[in-house]
């Protein structure tokens, strides 16, 4: 870890903070919520070793990474978020025409995105946690959770501004990233109002092994800095970009793809994710997908729980390219 290289990048408007590592063709790993370019700390070491440039960004409104306008979420739709990824392999790779991309998460959202607008920059992508998600073409993806979860759901709650803040401040962001990155409950997130983080159960000490003391002090120690606010800004622009995405209805994304989602994972479990994952629809929308891994025991956090299953499968497909 210590010979990781750190160092800031003007892109699109911000001031970005990246890390770096290794000689080769370049793979950009993108990060989730809450997460940083810590999250694929392991995999840059493993990648790097076996002939590759590994880059992490801390994306738009994270970690080091300066220049967002954190009062305005619409400042964060999908366009901005793929806008960052572009303008940065500009700057970083100029003579490479496609790179390989990795992410999870939100990551994976902005990643799904960037291969809609973008293919011509991606030689072929592994995506983690979060499948792709077709645009509904009756129901913005907010009133649809709602429709499903309730208002108490996560990203009901996260709507408001200031709202979630205001309930995460007191708790402080330690306490908050530990309960959030240690959740292993098939069933979604629910944060009522006024009970803030108590509705989610502690993650058994055994289960949660992966993430050492030192480790989450580090994201603490970010999170504190920075607050929430920009991480829930994605949250707070879905409702932008279900308006802003219609010209891609009935898209599909022809890149090489490989997918990867824990088997206790949240997102694995919304309904009709596993009929659409398994049964054709998503290789309907992403007709060049080569393969799906369903990690058995893994929940939401794969890249971090599981580090060099992630690293070796990400090894495995670009190989190919």
């Amino acid at each position: 870890m210590d010979k990781i290289e750190h160092k800031m990048v003007a892109v699109n408007g911000l001031n970005m903070h990246i890390a770096e590592l290794g000689q080769g063709p370049t793979i950009l790993f993108i990060h989730g919520f809450p997460e940083l370019w810590y999250s694929w700390r392991h995999q840059m070491v493993y990648l790097a070793e076996r002939g590759y440039r590994a880059v992490a960004p801390d994306l738009r409104g994270y970690g080091d990474t300066t220049g967002a306008p954190l009062n305005d979420p619409s400042k964060f739709s999908i366009f901005h978020l793929v806008g960052d990824v572009v303008a940065l392999l500009e700057a970083i790779s100029p003579n490479e025409e496609k790179v390989f991309v990795v992410a999870h998460d939100w990551g994976a959202l902005i990643a799904w995105h960037l291969c809609l607008f973008r293919p011509d920059k991606v030689k072929a992508l592994v995506n983690s946690s979060v499948h792709f998600f077709p645009r509904n073409p009756n129901m913005n993806t907010v009133e649809g959770l709602k429709a499903v979860y309730g208002e108490d759901h996560y990203i009901s709650r996260f709507q408001v501004p200031g709202d979630i803040e205001a309930e995460f401040a007191p708790i402080g962001a330690k306490s908050v990233l530990k309960k959030i990155l240690t959740f292993r409950d098939t069933a979604p997130f629910y944060f009522p109002k006024g009970k803030g983080l108590e509705a989610l159960p502690d993650a058994p000490v055994a289960l949660s092994s992966w993430l050492s003391e030192e480790e989450l002090d580090y994201y603490a120690n970010k999170f504190e800095k920075t607050g929430f606010t920009g991480g829930v800004n994605y949250y707070r622009a879905l409702p932008i970009n279900w308006e802003l995405t219609a010209p891609w209805i009935g898209a599909q994304l022809k890149v090489p793809t490989k997918f990867i989602v824990g088997e206790f994972d949240l997102v694995y479990h919304i309904p009709g994710a596993k009929e659409y994952i398994h049964n054709g629809g998503f290789k309907n929308d992403v007709p060049l997908l080569e393969e799906v891994v369903v990690l058995e025991g893994a929940a939401h956090f794969v890249n971090q729980e599981r580090p060099h299953e992630i690293s070796k499968h990400i090894y495995d497909f670009i190989q190919n390219f």
